[in-house]
């Protein structure tokens, strides 16, 4: 946590000599899924979308005049309630094995991502596309509202860290010499299993991996 801030604070005052630095807050609450990779028969469902937070900082550098390097660091919450039922057969007896997990977990986000401006489309107006990843630390995590269930903390059902595509656009708006209001929506697709192998391991199959689904509503100012 601390080496990201710190690389953050370097990269917003250390790179601002060189380009036009555009920093700014944002409210990000995202609708948030999980999907499966797994064989139909451990019957892995999602439940629900679950409406999570992301609060953070955003940077925006100008290296043209309408293209930008965007990043900063988000605290951002993921994660939906999910459903297993796996029936199998052991020396002669069925075994069954199911569950409804509600899934909550937190990350610090550093966005990496190209940042796309149009001309003015109405005085003072603009539009953005945005195109890029993420990289993502967790810090927290619950199943069904639980840091601890049978003696074991939940936060280990899941990896350290993700990785993940982030593709949105949205609308800026000009107040004043140099503040900014924006808002826009932002896809975020999961590459990377989140799956400590909890999942693999009680369902008998190292194949299984969860991955972290999710749009959010990107509402800030820049100044």
């Amino acid at each position: 946590m601390k080496k990201l801030t710190f690389l953050f604070l370097f990269l917003c005052f250390g790179y601002g000599a060189a380009a036009q630095v555009e920093i700014g807050l944002m409210v990000s609450p995202t609708i948030s899924g999980n999907r499966f990779i797994a064989e139909d028969r451990y019957n892995f469902e999602k439940e629900n979308n679950n409406l999570r937070l992301g609060v953070g900082v955003v940077a925006d550098y100008f290296f043209a005049q309408n293209y930008a390097f965007s990043t900063g660091l988000v605290y951002r919450s993921k994660g939906s309630e999910i459903s297993y039922n796996y029936t199998r057969d052991e020396n002669g007896s069925s075994i069954n094995t199911q569950g409804k997990d509600d899934i909550a977990i937190q990350y610090i986000e550093l966005p990496l991502t190209l940042k796309l401006f149009t001309n003015e489309i109405a005085p003072q107006t603009i539009l953005y596309f945005q195109v890029g990843g993420s990289l993502n630390t967790k810090v927290a995590a619950k199943v069904n509202d639980r840091k601890v269930i049978d003696g074991e903390k939940t936060s280990k059902r899941f990896n350290i860290f993700e990785a993940a595509v982030m593709l949105g656009g949205g609308t800026e708006f000009q107040f004043g010499e140099s503040t900014k209001l924006f808002a826009g929506l932002t896809y975020h697709r999961g590459l990377s299993d989140i799956d400590n192998k909890y999942y693999s391991k009680l369902l008998g199959d190292k194949n299984i991996s969860l991955k972290n689904n999710g749009v959010s509503l990107d509402v800030g100012v820049k100044f």
